[in-house]
């Protein structure tokens, strides 16, 4: 791989001290770090309290070295994870072509790097692939390739292209309109999971999110996502710290990310049925849908506003 032609990251910081710096140091310890350049954009505090935190991730943010070169974004108002990413996004992939995206409280494995650039340069031309994961379901890998293609957005450590990028809309009454029946079942992978009581609950103001429109996107324009088969990313954030993340700290899983590379892609453009299954009965396997947490969500939200009354 020529070194010159390594996609740029971006790095999404809020009021996660510990977290961020986590991130980092994984990040760093990627082979091609030193050849990469950093973008870190780092959203203003919603409220008092979360000044202190964030002026704690902006001191440590300038601090970072390991790069080829950082630019660190501090917005002067707080613009939420949601609108940050889509605008970060927009105007690095924009300028390069290409971008690799991280949030806060994502740890990578030291061949992260290398597979998300592997991966966009071998499927650049390949227009039905619109977007790289870095992260995967704990499936069963046996009688799997290294890869597969399937039509889930994942956005833990993700890359897109400008030209693919340039349809991003985030719009609930277009998505809404535009959708079947047909579409909403296979959207939620055949009824495993709720994804688009996602969009409603960004259309009634409930959530206000990014990656379901990015999912939509790429779904109503018949485009295929690659995931990994053995996992390049760990979510460290689901301990309650994070925007729209329940806490499950208490779970007993270990996450073992990929201990060398993806050395063949494939030229098959087509979605691994084998793949869908596997991810359709983990979401069935699991003791809450997102249905539930959704409701839990409304349910938290109400008594919020009823107890402030």
């Amino acid at each position: 791989m020529m070194t010159h032609n390594l996609a740029p990251i971006i790095l999404f910081v809020y009021n996660r001290p510990w977290h961020t710096r986590q991130t980092v140091k994984a990040l760093q310890d990627n082979s091609l770090a030193s050849d990469s350049e950093l973008f870190i954009y780092s959203d203003e505090a919603k409220n008092e309290t979360a000044e202190q935190a964030v002026k704690e991730v902006r001191k440590y943010i300038h601090s970072i070295n390991d790069f080829k070169t950082i630019t660190v974004v501090e917005r002067d108002k707080n613009m939420g994870l949601a609108d940050s990413i889509i605008d970060g996004v927009t105007t690095v992939v924009n300028q390069y072509g290409k971008v690799i995206v991280l949030e806060d409280d994502l740890v990578t494995s030291p061949h992260f790097l290398k597979f998300m650039n592997d991966a966009l340069d071998f499927y650049q031309d390949k227009k039905k692939v619109w977007h790289i994961s870095g992260w995967n379901y704990p499936i069963p890998s046996d009688g799997l390739d290294e890869i597969f293609l399937w039509r889930v957005m994942n956005c833990w450590g993700w890359a897109t292209w400008s030209d693919r990028w340039q349809f991003f809309e985030k719009d609930t009454d277009s998505i809404i309109k535009n959708f079947s029946k047909e579409d909403i079942k296979s959207f939620n992978l055949d009824g495993a999971e709720g994804f688009f009581g996602q969009v409603i609950a960004n259309d009634k103001q409930v959530i206000d999110t990014w990656a379901i429109f990015w999912y939509a996107t790429i779904f109503l324009k018949k485009g295929l996502c690659l995931n990994p088969v053995k996992t390049f990313v760990d979510n460290i954030g689901l301990d309650g710290t994070g925007i729209h993340c329940q806490d499950e700290s208490g779970s007993d899983k270990v996450i073992v990310l990929a201990s060398q590379p993806v050395y063949r892609f494939s030229n098959k453009i087509v979605e691994s049925s084998s793949a869908v299954i596997r991810v359709r009965e983990y979401y069935l396997g699991r003791k809450k849908s997102f249905y539930i947490r959704i409701i839990n969500l409304i349910s938290r939200t109400l008594f919020k506003k009823n107890t402030t009354l």
